[in-house]
């Protein structure tokens, strides 16, 4: 069964904006809108953020590990 469900179409998103608004209430929509795009934009942010601690300690794996050969492959005195 749920093999046969493809995406949902116009009818059936407008369908649950309807079934939305009875539910909230006019009212309430423009905050419970205003509350998802925070909800979506700090994920974003904490997404990036994320990314860029995973590459900074990439970069400084990678730094350690050229230093570790230069070590091994300089003479001794």
């Amino acid at each position: 069964m749920l093999a046969s469900m493809g995406s949902l179409g116009a009818p059936e998103l407008l369908i649950v904006l309807v079934i939305i608004l009875l539910v909230f209430g006019g009212a309430k929509l423009p905050k419970l809108a205003r509350s998802l795009g925070q909800a979506q934009r700090e994920f974003k942010q904490g997404t990036t953020e994320a990314e860029r601690e995973e590459q900074a300690r990439a970069v400084e794996q990678r730094s350690e590990a050229h230093k570790t050969e230069a070590q091994k492959d300089s003479p001794t005195a």
